[in-house]
């Protein structure tokens, strides 16, 4: 545990998280028992510093109840950290090993500029701000802040030695305005200004020391300070800064155009190289490297300038480093020649403080990195910014790793692409080619995707740039396949290196060795980036290869949830590919890795582990794609299908199965091909389907497709299909959530609860979240159908919680339909419209049927029941229209029907109202649907003219309803009502009772036959 006191009081973790202290009382107790650490502070005093005269009326009891708050918040945030705060008669003990005060102590007691330096950069502020007035604190602040501006003072000192008076004269203008009768800081300020050629400004600070000494107390200077005013006025050589050799004082290029998109790096970099001795960029060729160096050495200023040593005209593995230095700082001869060139280096740079920017190492790593270990160690004032595709590593290097440009992510927002930091860059560059460029509508779809496919590299995006006066930005698009040929310049300030894609991805591949080369291009095959343990199986790439590549910018690695991954830049894999001589073999392999990972995954995506196996396919899908193509054939087609069914890629899985294979192959993947037509549509004869079935290998692929004949409706078909799942029972398990289905939609309620509750407790058993998320389904629509709303709801907002955390969207849709459709009949009709536009759009994004069928439904209930007549009639008669084609399929038909009445009623059309609500109890009829034809007779009752039929078909439904256990919802239950109110108004009360209760005795043929 880690405390500080140079600022406000702290206390952070040895891993840097910050503890929370709560509550002003615990924080001034910690301030208190730091402030006196390392020994016993009675628990008398402890209560006198923090209540003083205000003391609780039981002060011990207080106190230690801050005491156990101090001590769980630091346990909280490091266990066993609590120990640190031990009870020791008569109080209490902090043991604080780490204090930042204690650690100023200690540098601040040093004479160098590095170690003073650092020392002064651990003050946050005052010393316990939030707490110098308290008495326990006061004392150790002063004594702080007195050691605080002595080190200023020693620093001062140490950096006139070096000759740095400019610098320190800036420095301590400051100090003195705030601490002006300081005698130690005026000497080192007129000392400082003497020598940088400011006599005159050095007289006059000696003059207002004077000044105020006599008007505040009485007193003249000190004979030190009297001493070093004689030696100006007598202008005393000593005092002037000692000659050094001539430097040039900045070799930074001039800026010829603007850095685009890289403010934030800037900002960090600005910070971190006046804070490190040795920074190095690494990233990709092309990434932007040296621009980004130079940005953000321009904008130091040591007392020696800033230099740009350019090494990429080294070759390859010279030693020459340290000469090319002194060339670029124009001190070979000021250096002498007899010594060796590191020497000479080291012996000029020694007094020196100066920023080196050492550009492009890599080709010349083992000698950039010798001479760079020596300068750290010689030379203390200097600091070097190296650009690198690899480390250096050396001790204290701290790594900078340049990232790509951030690409747009939707091509049809034109506010999100001109955001992308790629973009502007791109379209920066190709107005500069063709003055009438604009990122706009029109450019910004092709923009978007070559910045994407150039991987938001800076050089190959310029390279682009130059292409678009004669290509079009969609001209540069088109050719990109080929972009080693496209991308390349004429322009001659370019280095060779960066004048083609093909050079700046050639420099990293030379300094390869064989074996890296071959398992680099090896890499290529894959999409989207590997495992290890897919890199070690399919390249032959241990993790020392990886690393290296890795290290030389060659390989990109990513942090993921699933571990590390490694991937190529786009750019690196088209060139790998066209050095991939074992591309077969090495294709084959791609191929049956992933074929292999995809039937594991096949059996864990129906247990425990689905949400993990989900995601892991997920990752690497573009992989799996293209293992397809590598060969993977009909074989990996079967074992994706199960995933690709969940993820709703019907149309992908459809095309994949459409791939030949052997005679066991063909014959497993016939129930497959069949069940995913139909769930996108297609009409198949039943003798069609039940031939597909007849040589099924799979009970799971026959459950399958008897499903996607249940999603189109047919149950009969449905039902003489589904397997019985003996020995295996996941498939019982599904082939019981079928049956449930069938059972909600014959309103048969006892089977349902029978079917759905075993289908639960068998995907309980298995783990299957998306089995049990079917089997909730049907316990949902079974509490809806009993007139359990509240219960129905909350089922599929726990459904809907498990298909959105799993990311199963097509499950997604369903629990909004729903959730749409509970809430219509719980009166909730704006909330209901809403899902079901939620759901609606879903289903049409993934092309399926019945869930499009599902969501519409919801839209046309809630339009009609918010009086939108107008809208509930055009989703209404569509889906009628629909069901009509094919009733006996169309469960939906006679409740869309009865909606449908109602609503044409609404506008005054009783007849054809009356027609629609007879159509849809003769279709609940043929389907056995006795709820849907519950509502039917409801319907009719709200149409007829006959209001003592119309009460008869009233009392008939609600018989057929308490005998069914299948109560009318409160949306429905508003309908009987307002027909209700009607009929009564009409015949009277007792007459009304007479006639309801002789309907209650009417089977529900005989109540149709009223009308």
């Amino acid at each position: 545990m880690q405390f500080g006191v140079l600022g406000p009081v702290i206390a952070v973790t040895d891993s840097g998280d910050p503890v929370v202290v709560p509550g002003a009382k615990v924080r001034m107790l910690l301030a208190d028992l730091l402030a006196n650490r390392n020994r016993v502070v009675s628990a008398d005093r402890l209560i006198d510093d923090l209540w003083g005269e205000d003391a609780p009326a039981n002060p011990a009891g207080a106190l230690q109840v801050r005491v156990s708050q101090l001590r769980k918040a630091l346990n909280d945030a490091e266990p066993g950290a609590r120990d640190l705060l031990e009870s020791r008669p008569p109080g209490y003990v902090l043991h604080a090993k780490d204090v930042d005060a204690d650690r100023f102590t200690d540098l601040a007691a040093a004479s160098d500029v590095r170690r003073l330096t650092e020392a002064l950069t651990l003050w946050r502020g005052e010393a316990y701000a939030d707490v110098a007035d308290e008495d326990f604190a006061r004392a150790e602040a002063v004594r702080l802040a007195e050691g605080r501006l002595t080190a200023h003072e020693r620093l001062a000192e140490a950096r006139l030695a070096l000759g740095e008076h400019d610098r320190v004269a800036a420095d301590l203008a400051d100090l003195v305005a705030r601490h002006p009768l300081r005698e130690g800081l005026r000497a080192l300020q007129v000392r400082a200004l003497y020598a940088a050629g400011r006599q005159s400004e050095a007289l006059e600070s000696y003059g207002d020391l004077r000044e105020r000494l006599a008007d505040e107390l009485g007193l003249d200077p000190g004979p030190e300070l009297v001493a070093l005013y004689r030696r100006i006025l007598e202008q005393d050589a000593g005092l002037s800064a000692p000659p050094r050799a001539a430097i040039v004082r900045n070799s930074l290029p001039a800026r010829l155009d603007e850095l685009v998109g890289r403010a934030e790096a800037l900002a960090e970099l600005r910070g971190l190289i006046p804070e490190r001795r040795l920074v190095t960029l690494i990233g990709p060729g092309g990434v932007g490297k040296t621009r980004l160096a130079t940005e953000a050495a321009r904008e130091q200023e040591p007392p020696d300038g800033t230099h740009l040593v350019e090494l990429a005209p080294l070759p390859a593995g010279d030693d020459g480093v340290a000469e090319r230095i002194l060339d670029a700082l124009e001190l070979q001869e000021a250096s002498g020649s007899a010594a060796a060139p590191e020497e000479r280096l080291s012996t000029a740079l020694r007094e020196r403080r100066l920023l080196l920017v050492l550009d492009n190492c890599e080709h010349v790593i083992e000698a950039a990195a010798e001479v760079v270990a020596r300068l750290l160690r010689d030379a203390p004032g200097v600091t070097v910014l190296a650009t690198s595709r690899e480390a250096l590593g050396l001790a204290g290097e701290t790594l900078w790793e340049v990232p790509p440009l951030a690409v747009p992510t939707d091509g049809d927002d034109l506010d999100a692409v001109r955001r992308s930091a790629a973009a502007r860059l791109f379209a920066a560059r190709a107005a500069a080619q063709q003055r009438g460029f604009r990122l706009d509508e029109k450019t910004a779809p092709a923009v978007a995707k070559l910045c994407f496919r150039l991987d938001g590299l800076p050089l190959a995006l310029e390279l682009a740039a130059t292409r678009v006066r004669s290509l079009g930005v969609q001209g540069v698009v088109d050719r990109l396949d080929d972009r080693f040929a496209l991308l390349a310049t004429r322009q001659r300030d370019v280095p060779p290196r960066q004048r083609t894609l093909t050079a700046v991805i050639e420099w990293s591949w030379d300094l390869l060795d064989d074996t890296d080369r071959a398992v680099l291009a090896r890499l290529a095959v894959f999409r989207d980036g590997c495992t290890a343990e897919a890199a070690e199986r399919v390249c032959g790439a241990d993790l020392d290869v990886l690393a290296r590549l890795v290290d030389r910018s060659l390989v990109v690695s990513d942090e993921t949830s699933e571990g590390v991954r490694f991937r190529l830049l786009e750019s690196v894999a088209a060139f790998c590919l066209g050095r991939l001589d074992d591309g077969e073999a090495v294709r084959a392999r791609h191929a049956e890795y992933y074929t292999v990972l995809a039937e594991h995954a096949d059996g864990e995506l129906r247990g425990p582990h689905q949400r993990e196996w989900l995601a892991r396919l997920d990752t690497e899908s573009a992989n799996l794609r293209a293992a397809l193509s590598h060969g993977g054939g009909l074989r990996l087609a079967m074992a994706l299908t199960w995933y690709w069914f969940l993820r709703g890629r019907l149309t992908e899985a459809r095309r994949a199965l459409d791939e030949r294979g052997d005679t066991v192959e063909e014959t497993s993947a016939a129930a497959w091909r069949v069940g995913f037509a139909l769930l996108q549509g297609d009409e198949l004869a039943p003798e069609v389907i039940e031939a597909a079935l007849a040589d099924a290998a799979s009970d799971r692929a026959v459950w399958f497709t008897a499903a996607a004949v249940l999603d189109r409706g047919d149950l009969v078909l449905a039902a003489r299909l589904l397997p019985e799942g003996a020995g295996d029972p996941w498939v019982e398990a599904a082939s019981l959530s079928s049956r449930a289905m069938i059972a909600h939609a014959q309103g048969d309620l006892a089977e349902l609860e029978r079917t759905a509750s075993r289908s639960d407790e068998i995907f309980t058993g298995i783990g299957d979240r998306w089995g049990w998320l079917q089997a909730n389904g049907w316990l949902g629509g079974l509490a809806e159908m009993s007139g359990e709303h509240e219960r129905a709801a909350a089922l599929h907002r726990e459904g809907l919680r498990w298909a959105e955390e799993l990311s199963l969207w097509p499950e997604v849709g369903g629990k909004l339909s729903w959730l749409a459709w509970i809430a219509v009949q719980t009166r909730e009709y704006t909330l209901g419209r809403e899902l079901a536009e939620r759901s609606h759009r879903m289903a049409l994004e993934q092309g399926a049927p019945s869930a499009i069928i599902f969501a519409e439904m919801s839209l046309g209930l809630a339009a009609r029941r918010e009086g939108k007549l107008d809208l509930a009639t055009v989703h209404l008669s569509r889906l009628a229209e629909r069901g009509r084609v094919a009733p006996e399929k169309a469960l939906y038909l006679p409740m869309i029907l009865v909606e449908l009445g109602y609503a044409v009623e609404l506008e005054g059309d009783r007849a054809g109202a009356l027609a629609l609500h007879v159509e849809a109890f003769e279709a609940a009829s043929a389907m056995r649907s006795p709820r849907d034809g519950f509502g039917a007779l409801e319907g009719m009752a709200s149409a007829t003219d006959d209001p003592e039929a119309a009460v008869r078909l009233l009392g008939a439904a609600a018989a057929c309803r308490s005998s069914a256990g299948a109560p009318a919802a409160p949306a429905e239950r508003d309908e009987i009502d307002r027909v209700t109110e009607r009929l009564v108004a009409v015949l009277g009360r007792e007459s009304f009772d007479a006639l309801y209760a002789e309907g209650g005795r009417l089977d529900p043929e005989a109540a149709r036959a009223l009308v």
